[in-house]
């Protein structure tokens, strides 16, 4: 085997890249800490030796072959935490107060003139009134940010963190290993603007929900090919924000009052989306250059057929019930490498905007 060219050994020096070139591009700004280190207290050699052996060993990154290390950073390795569910996560924003949250939302877009008399007449249905509640409820939570006094936003994290990695041990709320994961630096909440908690739920549910783990953990795998790499935490932030502005745009009205209800869907429409450019990058051979243009032509697909997406995700996680649907076939570990150029940005769904700077308020 090219030792030079498997993703084992040049995973970080392109995550690092990457992440190098988000930094530049300003996408989103990353907070960065400085952590000390941790110090042992005077042990023997051999304990000392057996200790290293063993962090090693839940450091490799199952599937991906990334390694990751992030000095003075690093989680007590006590009992780790209790994984959180997405219910028990939602049922958390249920209790709570949120009024100052739902004031800032805006439920529908607002159409005038043409615009208007067209969606009124051609348009999809309105959602039902006794739905309403729960969609703002979806909008509000996209309001409201990472809070690191929270325990449960930490648990949110470190669950999402677990599931993706295989990590046995709960990490560090701040730290370099989040950039492994998709994120734009060491602090996961600079990264959630124009989707806001609502993007974590949306990973939780992607990772908790045992139909849609094996999909979020091959999605994840080809987030870190050695070609077609791509931040698949910013990735997922991006298609909340579709998800988002299809609800406020009805576009997923329809599907809701089938159902009579709206998380479901909203959380269904997030996992088609991300299955569906999934399987775009990898069929297509799309890269990090590529990324603001498939994000633009996914939402349009997205909202223009919500229910056809819907179906996609259905076949494919009854394909892999049956042990019969994947998204990624075997991949070598040996190739010609991906860019490298100081041009390598990631482009998200705001980037693409006219109004990039009415954006950055990070208002939904």
């Amino acid at each position: 085997m090219n030792e030079k060219s498997c993703p084992l050994h040049n995973g970080k020096e392109l995550r690092d890249v990457q992440i190098s070139e988000l930094k530049n591009h300003g996408i989103l700004q990353a907070l960065t800490t400085e952590t000390s280190g941790w110090e042992p207290s005077v042990v023997s050699e051999e304990v000392l030796r057996a200790q290293e052996e063993w962090e090693a060993v839940d450091t490799i990154q199952p599937d991906t072959g990334i390694f990751h290390y992030a000095p003075g950073s690093r989680a007590s390795t006590d009992q780790p935490g209790q994984l959180i569910s997405f219910g028990e996560a939602l049922q958390h924003f249920q209790t709570v107060d949120l009024s100052s949250f739902k004031k800032r939302i805006q439920p529908t877009i607002r159409r005038t003139g043409l615009a208007a008399l067209r969606h009124c007449l051609f348009g999809p249905p309105k959602l039902h009134q006794g739905l309403r509640e729960e969609r703002d409820l979806v909008l509000t939570i996209a309001q409201c940010g990472l809070d690191s006094q929270d325990p449960m936003h930490g648990r949110v994290l470190q669950t999402i963190y677990r599931k993706l990695t295989g990590s046995k041990f709960d990490c560090a709320l701040l730290g370099d290993h989040w950039e492994d994961l998709g994120f734009q630096g060491a602090n996961p909440a600079t990264d959630l603007r124009g989707a806001g908690f609502l993007a974590l739920l949306h990973l939780l549910y992607l990772v908790m929900d045992s139909k849609t783990l094996l999909m979020a953990q091959e999605i994840f795998r080809l987030s870190h090919h050695h070609i077609q790499q791509f931040p698949f935490c910013l990735m997922s932030v991006n298609i909340t924000r579709i998800a988002i502005q299809a609800l406020r745009e009805e576009c997923l009205s329809r599907e809701c009052n089938r159902q009579q209800r709206v998380i479901p869907v909203v959380n269904s429409f997030y996992a088609a989306t991300f299955l569906r450019l999934a399987q775009i990058w990898r069929t297509q051979q799309k890269t990090i250059l590529d990324s603001g243009f498939v994000l633009k032509d996914l939402e349009a697909l997205a909202k223009k057929s919500p229910r056809r997406l819907l179906k996609t995700l259905e076949i494919y996680l009854a394909r892999v019930s049956k042990g019969q649907a994947s998204l990624l076939g075997p991949q070598k570990c040996s190739g010609p490498q991906g860019p490298h150029s100081k041009d390598l940005t990631f482009i998200g769904v705001c980037d693409l905007q006219p109004h990039p700077a009415h954006l950055s308020s990070g208002l939904i």
